[in-house]
Order: structure tokens, then C-alpha cells, then sequence
């Protein structure tokens, strides 16, 4: 039987860092949002994620893009 793959929404996530431990490791939180079109073009995600980390109290760190399908056996 073939599998099938079915476009789901996408997921941005940026990446913040938010200070640094007492050892000195960075201490990183996340800030997502969800249903992201699956056809937004990964340059658009990341012009989006830069400006509205614009807008954040600390420094963008990352930015990573989640997609998600549904496989179906056809």
C-alpha cells in the first residue's frame, strides 16, 4: 500500500535568550506560534521571526520552523 502525506499546519518557534546561568550556560526560552501556512516560504518565516523579535525584551537566539503532516496509507 502507498503512503500518502498530508500538509498540516507549521509551527515558529523563536529562541530567546533570557540570561545565563550561575555556571555560565545560556538560559533559553521559547515563543511559539502556531498554524503557520505550510506554503509561507522559509525567507517570509524568517523575516517575520526577526521583526517580531524586534518587539521581545531579549535577544533572539534561533528561529526554527515545525512542520506537520498526517501520513495516510492509501
Amino acid at each position: 500500500m502507498a503512503v500518502t502525506k498530508v500538509p498540516g499546519n507549521s509551527t515558529l518557534r523563536l529562541v530567546l535568550h533570557v540570561g545565563d546561568s550561575g555556571s555560565g550556560s545560556p538560559i533559553l526560552r521559547t515563543k511559539s506560534l502556531s498554524n503557520v501556512k505550510t506554503t509561507a516560504a522559509d525567507q517570509d518565516i524568517l523575516n517575520l521571526a526577526t521583526a517580531l523579535a524586534g518587539l521581545q525584551d531579549f535577544p533572539l537566539n534561533g528561529v526554527t520552523r515545525v512542520d506537520n503532516a498526517a501520513l495516510i496509507q492509501a
